[in-house]
């Protein structure tokens, strides 16, 4: 009995262009029919690629004693969320707290700016210029 391609990507549970693929550069050999199919033998493709029942075999006796140390990962990663949660929320609080503290020093500066803070007495004018004049007359 032979495989066409379609029964082959069924039997592998790979697409029917990878098993194209696999013929054309020559890692799969089939013979090529008449009308454009292939006949490929059972033996050479699960040389290549391992029939469908065996990889649902394999998953399932790596997935049953896996399912305890994914349950551990499980809850590690979401304790581990959680702290980052946690310590996120408290960074935003820190940060408002800065930005209210950074606003009253710049109304506090620009009051300071706007406003002449001396004292009335300390001012004093100017002191005046005096041109003189050194020459013969």
């Amino acid at each position: 009995m032979s495989y066409t391609l379609g029964e082959a990507a069924k039997a592998t549970g790979m697409s029917k262009a990878a098993i194209s693929r696999a013929i054309k550069n020559g890692t799969l050999s089939a013979a090529k029919q008449d009308n454009g199919s292939y006949k490929i033998d059972p033996s050479e493709l699960h040389r290549v690629y391992p029939p469908v029942a065996e990889q649902q075999v394999s998953a399932r006796s790596t997935n049953g004693s896996d399912a305890t140390e994914l349950n551990a990962l499980n809850r590690e990663l979401l304790a581990k969320l959680e702290a980052a949660t946690q310590r996120l929320s408290d960074k935003e609080a820190v940060i408002d707290d800065l930005r209210e503290d950074r606003d009253r020093w710049r109304t506090q500066a620009e009051k300071l700016l706007l406003t002449d803070q001396r004292p009335k007495q300390e001012q004093e004018p100017p002191p005046r210029r005096r041109w003189f004049s050194f020459g013969t007359r």
